[in-house]
């Protein structure tokens, strides 16, 4: 038994099991990262043109992102429309059924 074991639960220390989890996922990508660069190093003979490669496949996902981005946006604005004017419905609804309570 430790001193901890007799104090109170808000006066125990934490104990961390592990690294931070965030510090994990960042080594875990650049690991995938560079063993995807050395492959690709591999394929094409040269890092060079497996850097280019992977730079086509970047550009390309950012072209496609890029692309589709003015389509939600004004999918967005239009389910905004949409709930704002049901919220103001909805208000009106309100406000006359207040009104009529208020008269009786």
């Amino acid at each position: 038994m430790t001193a901890d074991d007799h104090s109170p639960i808000w006066a125990r220390k934490k104990r961390r099991r592990g690294p931070n989890p965030l510090v994990s996922i960042l080594v875990t990508l650049l690991a995938v990262f560079g063993v995807l660069t050395a492959v690709l190093g591999i394929k094409e003979r040269s890092l060079a043109e497996g850097g280019a490669m992977m730079d086509g496949w970047i550009a390309a996902g950012v072209a496609a992102v890029k692309g589709e981005a003015p389509k939600v946006a004004d999918e967005a604005v239009d389910t905004a429309g949409t709930a704002a004017g049901k919220a103001g419905d909805a208000v009106q609804a309100g406000a006359a059924a207040a009104t009529e309570e208020l008269k009786k």
